[in-house]
């Protein structure tokens, strides 16, 4: 039992290593399709909310999703 152990140990920090050292000397590349993501206008967005709500929602979104997501449409559930 203390052997499977240990070698689960020594697979899991020579996992977490590789990962590492695959980041460290071969980062994901940038696509040069990807544009740089605009802010979206808080008014073309149907909702019975505030600007000032519907505007901090959609710099939630934006900040979680790094400017991937985009806010289509607002509503309660």
């Amino acid at each position: 039992m203390t052997t499977v152990f240990a070698i689960l140990l020594i697979v899991i920090y020579f996992g977490k290593g590789l990962i590492l050292l695959v980041n460290k000397y071969a980062p994901e590349e940038v696509s040069a399709k990807r544009a740089p993501a605009r802010a979206q206008s808080p008014a073309g967005i149907p909702n019975g909310l505030s600007n000032q709500e519907t505007a901090a929602i959609v710099s939630a979104v934006s900040a979680m999703t790094h400017g991937q997501g985009k806010v289509i449409k607002i509503e309660k559930i």
